[in-house]
């Protein structure tokens, strides 16, 4: 997988895309429909001296989940816990971090899909009557002990949404799916980030590292910091049009804002296994890749291109993705 879409992220690239994040809700470009509903909600919330309703953020990686959990903690100017999912692997945890929450704090849970079962269990009560249940003891002598809770607000970030339990999709108070974004948007937080790293991009180049950036926030973000070190390193160091399209060439991201990777999946489709169906374990085994990765990282953008379906029996090309791979139906990449 090319280093700028790697979804493990080096500690360093971490921080620079903390520090490129949006802190208020009007720094926030793009999703304009989850905006203006989430900002009605913290209005009304602060008004009345509520925690906000719990909140459900929806849709692939990078556009813009964490950052929005992130600015409804500082528009409320309350406390955050943050947490991945599969960290929470005991009921004491979740126990301990609950405890611990002050009155209308925020509790965000990344990729809450893959919540143990028995978190989930210990988070129904918690979630709905702000109540923590704890069983004290085994067998004939096991008893209940319940905790009250301080009213807060748990935000749940998933990139798989159908794998949420009915019960625990239920107890969220607003759902959001976040869209990708339009190349205008991501023009404008290319210039922002720019800004933030103190490099100049003209207006031209910024549009066409938007126009190659899958519609995300996060890998226009990264294309950026890729392209701004090949104009420190070969040129003056600001970025002009011809200077980015020379870095993503070197980057081997097309038009379309595919990389080596993302083509070499459709190329395994067609030579491989002629055209498919494959199944995804197949799939990721020729690729050498995870099945999570194949379905979290690649296809969201494939399938909203119109390059691949997903079908009962397994992946198949279709013909706009032959056309951009120049492998008309009646032909073969060999």
């Amino acid at each position: 997988m090319s280093a700028f879409l790697a979804p493990v992220i080096e500690e360093e690239e971490v921080e620079i895309e903390q520090t490129l994040r949006p802190r208020r809700l009007d720094e926030f470009v793009g999703q304009e429909r989850v905006k203006e509903q989430l900002s009605i909600a913290l209005a009304a919330a602060q008004g009345r001296g509520d925690a906000l309703d719990h909140l459900l953020l929806a849709g692939p990686p990078g556009l813009g989940k964490t950052s929005l959990a992130y600015i409804v903690h500082e528009e409320l100017g309350v406390g955050i816990r943050t947490v991945a999912g599969p960290a929470l692997e005991r009921k004491g945890d979740i126990a301990a971090i609950l405890t611990a929450l002050e009155p209308r704090d925020v509790l965000f849970v990344d990729e809450i899909h893959r919540l143990n079962r028995s978190i989930e269990e210990i988070l129904y009560p918690a979630l709905e009557d702000f109540r923590l249940d704890i069983v004290v003891g085994q067998g004939p002598a096991a008893r209940t002990l319940t905790l009250d809770l301080p009213p807060f607000t748990l935000i749940g970030a998933t990139t798989r949404t159908g794998l949420l339990t009915t019960p625990l999709r239920e107890r969220f108070g607003m759902t959001f799916r976040l869209d990708y974004y339009e190349p205008v948007e991501l023009a404008s937080i290319v210039r922002r980030s720019a800004r933030i790293l103190g490099v100049e991009v003209a207006d031209d180049a910024a549009e066409e590292i938007a126009c190659r950036s899958r519609g995300t926030p996060r890998v226009a973000n990264r294309i950026l910091r890729r392209v701004r070190d090949v104009a420190q390193v070969r040129h003056q160091g600001s970025i002009t049009n011809d200077i980015a399209r020379e870095a993503l060439e070197l980057l081997e991201v097309d038009a379309l804002g595919l990389d080596r990777e993302s083509r070499e999946l459709l190329r395994t489709i067609v030579v491989k296994f002629d055209g498919g169906p494959v199944g995804l374990s197949t799939l990721a085994v020729s690729l050498g890749e995870e099945p999570d990765t194949i379905e979290d990282v690649y296809e969201p953008y494939l399938l909203q291109l119109g390059f691949i379906q997903r079908t009962p029996r397994g992946r198949t090309i279709t013909k706009l993705g032959r056309e951009h791979l120049g492998t008309p139906e009646d032909s073969k990449l060999f």
